[in-house]
């Protein structure tokens, strides 16, 4: 299956903990960076994404107890690509909400900016 499509049914079919995480870092509502849903990165597709802070954030049910080395291989492979990697359980998403928005705001404080913008003509 095609890495967009399979990435579009992922959106379509987000779990309750992607969910409640989206309904937070939506609309720039974190430092006013974007965050895009099941972004399609080299073989993987991640959960979220703040392409301008390369940040990556995966939320992940109990099926990744068990597929640790697999998910260590793809952070490593992000980190490759200059991403920084963010994981959360799924019940830490549901239980301490604001917990983890606050430890994105914190990492996102703490990766360099993006390159600065150049200032308008005439400003």
């Amino acid at each position: 299956m095609e890495q967009r499509t399979k990435a579009r049914e992922l959106r379509l079919s987000a779990t309750d903990a992607e969910r409640r995480l989206w309904q937070h870092i939506s609309n720039r509502q974190v430092a006013g960076v974007r965050f895009n849903r099941q972004v399609p990165i080299g073989p993987f597709i991640c959960d979220f994404v703040a392409r301008s802070a390369k940040l990556v954030i995966e939320v992940d049910g109990g099926q990744h107890a068990w597929q640790e080395r697999r998910d260590a291989d793809r952070t490593r492979y992000l980190e490759g690509l200059g991403f920084t990697v963010l994981r959360f359980w799924n019940n830490d998403v549901l239980e301490r909400t604001e917990g983890v928005v606050q430890a994105i705001e914190t990492a996102l404080s703490q990766l360099p900016s993006p390159s600065p913008s150049r200032e308008r003509e005439g400003s």
